[in-house]
């Protein structure tokens, strides 16, 4: 049975606190799955989630300040050790290709996994498969910091009543939609397109073009809100966001489900960036992050 879901393993700011570890986001796509900004403690944060190393496939780096990427040897070299069977992917700022080096060989190990480094240096797709389009775009941060977007390809979906009006059964409905019509009769007559869930992880950002570019139309966004509406102007000058902008914009978006993360250490009340994002209009799906919940990627409109 494919799993979608969201594994939350860290979601601290820059520092660290007793009930947050630094950064870190697993996203379960079917069979594949995608880690997000591994910080600082990812490797054993994985454990306590029940995340493999065999669960990853593709990592994508936002920006390379530690809370974002310091977990990188770890992750790497545990996929080394556990001799993952498959490829792995890495995408993160190409201005950054130095940090990435240094991350990935700062001790001795054995390498017994392909890793192919793809960084990323401008707005668009930069991956396609056969279960998602990935595209990145460009935040506005202190360093190069880049958000993702995956989007899944619309498909179609069969009207068994339009499908019996037209006496189309059994194998004939395999064939009407692999030659797109059958005995006069067009595959639009006996379905309608189904369209594509799509997921956008923004990490450290002002608001800018990129951050509404990711959000727009999500299923489930994953976005940060370091501070609290009150701090705005900090927010502004170190890049960030407050909750009450993160919901403005999955709001103006039409996010179907948001998850606020990243959290100031300067904040004990969780529920503070609830109350916040509520106000500022947001009325959808919306939860807190905190380590190690699962977020499910929310049903398909029917």
């Amino acid at each position: 049975m494919s799993v979608r879901e969201l594994v939350v393993l860290g979601t601290a700011s820059q520092v660290p606190t007793r009930h947050r570890n630094h950064n870190g986001y697993l996203l379960r796509w079917d069979g594949g799955g995608i880690l997000f900004d591994p910080g600082e403690g990812t490797q054993r944060q994985m454990l306590r989630a029940g995340v493999a190393a065999h669960d990853i496939d593709r990592i994508c780096v936002t920006h390379f300040h530690g809370d974002h990427s310091l977990g990188l040897a770890g992750v790497i070299q545990r996929i080394n050790l556990d001799q993952v069977p498959h490829p792995v992917t890495a995408h993160y700022p190409a201005s950054g290709q130095h940090f990435f080096e240094r991350l990935r060989y700062a001790t001795a190990y054995r390498e017994t996994v392909r890793l192919t480094e793809a960084p990323v240096a401008a707005d668009g797709p930069i991956a396609t498969t056969d279960a998602y389009t990935l595209d990145s775009h460009r935040l506005s941060h202190p360093v190069d910091s880049y958000g993702y977007r995956l989007t899944e390809p619309d498909g179609r979906r069969m009207l068994p009543g339009k499908l019996a009006e037209h006496g189309i059964r059994g194998p004939d409905v395999g064939r009407i939609q692999r030659e797109g019509s059958l005995g006069g009769v067009p595959l639009d007559a006996v379905s309608e397109r189904r369209r594509g869930q799509r997921f956008a992880f923004v990490m450290d950002t002002r608001l800018c073009d990129g951050v509404y570019a990711l959000a727009e139309g999500c299923d489930l966004l994953v976005i940060e809100s370091t501070f609290l509406d009150e701090d705005e102007r900090l927010a502004t000058d170190h890049g960030h966001l407050t909750a009450g902008q993160a919901a403005r914009v999955a709001a103006e978006a039409g996010v179907r489900h948001l998850v606020l993360t990243h959290f100031s250490q300067r904040y004990d009340d969780p529920g503070l960036f609830e109350t916040q994002a509520r106000a500022a209009g947001f009325t959808g799906a919306l939860t807190v992050a905190q380590d190690l919940m699962r977020v499910p990627v929310p049903t398909r409109h029917l």
